[in-house]
């Protein structure tokens, strides 16, 4: 066994109290128990090494006498049976690894999930919404118990009001939820009529949800104690409102930016010019340079989205589609013809794209050639 200090086994100081000392050989044991470790040798000689720590600076006169003359004065003692406060504090840490514990543990209730659908206006905004949710609450007949009023819930017989069963199993004595009461600790023999024992009615509740703003898809807001009411008058759960955002017909959101395409003619993508472009807080000019070619994105800084959990305001990004003209007179025909016409052998000039792309096709073919 490692002779290192105990208390740096414990990681405490050696002013600490009983309580820091407990809590300390709690995270230890339930970080390297060997039922949570199994066929790990070097977590089981953690796990013994903090046993032993803990059963020296848990006794009062232990500790006094290894404070005094260090590992010489406990060596005959160390080890050799458990002191109550290790028994006390490895019931506890049994009861969180298998579920139980050395007595009758109120069961909170169950968490519950609502999901939101908001616009995206409302999510980048803030809002407060009321929402209508289908829970469990204490019957107010017998006030949780699930006993019919002016009687009580009785001692279980199998579990002596514990909970808990214990099965031997070699050095460990494991517990396990009793099957009468199923860790109630309790029986009901003459149930409420309103309740049927159960302690909970179905119901429907009305609350306002403040909505922060900046939130986004996949986010969610907690609502301590929201959820299902206890078993037996048990504290209730929380409600989780999960957030879904409605697509939008304008824009869509990436993080703290948003996108949106703008449509422009033939005439204002060659010639330049500005538009009106909606954003989140009103309208917006957007210059378009001549020769400007489709999908070029324009970034508008500071129009984006806060985000709900800090950072700079994002942007909206315009991506620009250059429309081809449609349902055109005879008019507008002939003047389309007449301004190819004019282009004539300088169409490389005006459409690079197209013709470095042209070039590229033909030196495609003529590489194939055998």
């Amino acid at each position: 066994m490692s002779k290192r200090d105990y208390y740096e086994i414990l990681g405490v100081a050696r002013s600490a109290s009983d309580a820091e000392i407990k809590k300390a050989f709690r995270r230890l044991a339930m970080k390297y128990h060997p039922d949570r470790n199994p066929d790990d040798t070097e977590a089981e000689s953690h796990f013994k090494e903090a046993r032993e720590a803990f059963d020296v600076l848990s006794d009062p006169n232990k500790r006094a006498t290894y404070d005094q003359f260090g590992h010489a004065g406990v060596e005959q003692t160390a080890g050799a049976g458990f002191s109550g406060g290790f028994s006390d504090a490895f019931s506890d840490i049994f009861g969180d690894i298998f579920g139980g514990g050395g007595r009758s543990r109120v069961r909170k209730g169950a968490d519950l999930q609502y999901n939101l659908e908001l616009s995206l206006e409302d999510a980048v905004a803030g809002t407060t919404v009321k929402i209508r949710v289908p829970t469990l609450k204490h019957c107010t007949t017998c006030a949780g118990s699930g006993a019919r009023p002016g009687t009580s819930p009785e001692t279980c017989a199998t579990c002596g009001g514990h909970g808990q069963v214990r099965m031997q199993q070699g050095f460990f004595s494991v517990q396990q939820t009793c099957p009468n009461c199923r860790g109630k600790g309790t029986t009901i023999k003459d149930p409420c009529s309103n309740c049927h024992g159960a302690g909970r009615v179905k119901e429907h509740k009305s609350l306002s949800v403040e909505v922060p703003a900046g939130v986004d898809t996949g986010d969610r807001i907690r609502l301590s104690g929201e959820g299902e009411a206890g078993d037996s008058g048990a504290p209730p759960g929380d409600l989780f409102v999960q957030i879904h955002v409605k697509p939008h017909p304008i824009f869509q959101r990436d993080h703290a930016d948003l996108y949106c395409e703008v449509p422009i003619n033939i005439v204002t993508a060659a010639l330049g010019g500005e538009l009106e472009v909606p954003s989140l807080n009103g309208r917006l000019n957007l210059k378009i340079p001549a020769g400007t070619q489709t999908h070029k994105l324009f970034r508008m800084r500071g129009k984006g989205v806060k985000p709900v959990r800090g950072g700079g305001v994002g942007d909206l990004i315009c991506r620009v589609v250059v429309e081809t003209p449609v349902n055109l007179n005879g008019e507008q025909k002939e003047l389309l013809d007449k301004l190819g016409a004019s282009m004539g052998k300088s169409a490389k000039k005006h459409s690079p794209n197209e013709n470095s792309w042209l070039d590229s096709v033909k030196k495609f073919f003529e590489d194939m050639k055998p």
